[in-house]
């Protein structure tokens, strides 16, 4: 699977470090992705869950070459700049 810049995306957390989480795009077996701590809410707000195995997410495509995976954001505030940037919002 091939991502684009802006790009939304549902996933799920497959894996969580101190660093951010590791998720797979849903209905896409073994296509991954990383959201860094700073780009999932929790970071930003006290009262949102850090994020678990398990957990479904809505996301936005950052970087799609950062490799070894993709670069995700989780935050609402992407998420509307890439609706704004793909004239959507």
């Amino acid at each position: 699977m091939r991502f684009h810049d802006n790009e939304e995306l549902d996933v799920t957390v497959v894996g969580v470090a101190p660093v951010g989480a590791r998720v797979e795009v849903d209905g896409h077996e073994g296509v991954y992705g990383f959201i860094d701590q700073v780009k999932h809410p929790s970071w930003w707000d006290a009262t949102i869950a850090p994020p678990l195995a398990g957990d479904k997410l809505h996301v936005c495509v950052l970087d799609p070459t950062r490799e070894p995976y993709p670069r995700f954001s989780a935050l609402p505030s992407d998420i509307d700049i890439a609706r704004r940037l793909r004239g959507e919002g």
